[in-house]
């Protein structure tokens, strides 16, 4: 039989004041990452341009802070990235000794375990400061946590369950990565493949609305634009041949760039002296090699943008890929935070490139920037393991057309098949 109607109308009652609630605070979330993620990026611009002395007109400029450092003389690279490093040694430092213990987002989606504020916000700032003024390592995970921070406090404000607290937290982290990139598909499937690792219809939704919502209120002050500009390329055989044969080479190098990377982040000092004289010196070297190679400061955006508009030469790429992979393990192992998604994107790229110079020789005609867009996403994907979601961001930061995303899908799918195969035999 089927219970009373009286019953059954409460229960159903308590059911849609769920779901709204669930709504309300998915919104709520989605708003407050997108003004967070905002914030950042306009302290950031302000940052560089203090450090730097270039014209705030220049601030939206998809190469404003290349163009920028140029410009500076070279002692006033050097100066400010030996300031750099007195910010990230001291900051961090301080921050471990007198803060308390951080929480990672992961660990904040594996328990109850909440992200302490004010120890989050201050750890969130030096990640802009430090890369605003030069530091080689990415910014994204900084408005992550700000949004992962804002979505924790939203949801046990709302008194929603654990398990859809922990799926606001993720929306959060997925809604900053939107806000700060301009991504809104490229948050979500972030939320859906890296955080959750879930793809059920409930989860999607929500991911989906805070994404495009962070990524909507932050265009109010950042503007609609994509994050590299990029010329038409057109696909061919050839190209579809290079994707497939570069897929697994680059997967093998992305394999080894994790590997580096996790090494350099388990020996960093966590406190003393060590970490503030070392985040000095380190920082002040990449000052010095800032004196011949600009492109070697910040997170890799100008190199990344360098590399698609065809602007590199072979020998330079080769160069500059070099120097990346050196200071970006130099500063994790000295006890710098930030994230790797532009500093992968960067490495991919200048991969891209050099591998173009040996495509040539068997007669490809395509230019280098072709190439670099497969470099960067392939790279990508397997040095995070998210396939998914490197297509995808590669798609929403350059908008290229449809065709172009078949060679980057077939590159993607040889490099993820090459890292599992590297992974697999040196366990």
């Amino acid at each position: 039989m089927p219970p009373p109607i009286g019953r059954e109308a409460p229960r159903q009652m308590s059911v849609y004041i769920s779901i709204a609630r669930l709504a309300a605070v998915t919104v709520a979330i989605g708003v407050g990452a997108g003004l967070a993620g905002m914030a950042l990026v306009l302290l950031l611009h302000a940052v560089q341009h203090l450090a730097y002395g270039y014209s705030l007109d220049a601030l939206i400029d998809t190469q404003s802070f290349l163009q920028g450092v140029s410009a500076s003389p070279s002692w006033r690279r050097v100066a400010a990235m030996a300031l750099c490093g007195l910010v990230a040694g001291l900051g961090w430092w301080a921050l471990r000794r007198y803060g308390q213990p951080l929480v990672s987002i992961e660990k904040a989606l594996a328990s109850d375990t909440r992200m302490p504020a004010r120890t989050t916000i201050v750890h969130v700032l030096l990640q802009i400061v430090t890369v605003a003024l030069g530091s080689p390592l990415g910014r994204e995970v900084a408005p992550r946590e700000a949004g992962a921070l804002v979505g924790g406090r939203l949801a046990r404000l709302a008194r929603l369950s654990p398990r859809e607290t922990r799926l606001m937290i993720a929306c959060g982290a997925g809604a900053g990565l939107a806000a700060v990139y301009n991504v809104p598909l490229g948050g979500a499937v972030f939320v859906l493949e890296v955080l959750l690792g879930s793809f059920n219809l409930s989860a999607a939704a929500l991911a989906l609305t805070a994404s495009v919502l962070g990524a909507v209120v932050a265009r109010l002050g950042l503007g609609n634009h994509a994050t590299y500009a990029v010329p038409v390329f057109a696909v061919s055989r050839g190209l579809l041949l290079f994707a497939v044969v570069a897929g697994p080479v680059i997967g093998v190098c992305a394999y080894g760039f994790k590997r580096l990377t996790d090494k350099a982040k388990a020996a960093a000092p966590h406190e003393g002296w060590q970490l503030i004289a070392l985040s000095v010196l380190n920082f002040t070297a990449i000052g010095l090699l800032a004196v011949r190679f600009p492109q070697l400061l910040g997170n890799g955006k100008s190199a990344v943008q360098l590399g698609l508009g065809d602007d590199l030469t072979v020998g330079l790429a080769a160069s500059l890929l070099v120097l990346r992979v050196v200071i970006t393990t130099s500063s994790l192992r000295v006890g710098a935070y930030g994230g790797l998604l532009t500093p992968g994107l960067a490495v991919g790229a200048l991969l891209g490139v050099v591998l173009s110079g040996a495509a040539s020789l068997v007669g490809a005609t395509a230019p280098s920037g072709v190439f670099a867009l497969i470099g960067s996403a392939a790279f990508l994907a397997a040095s995070m393991n998210m396939p998914l979601t490197a297509i995808v961001l590669i798609a929403e930061f350059t908008r290229v057309v449809h065709p172009m995303l078949v060679p980057v899908a077939l590159a993607v799918g040889g490099a993820m098949i090459a890292s599992r195969v590297c992974a697999k035999f040196t366990r």
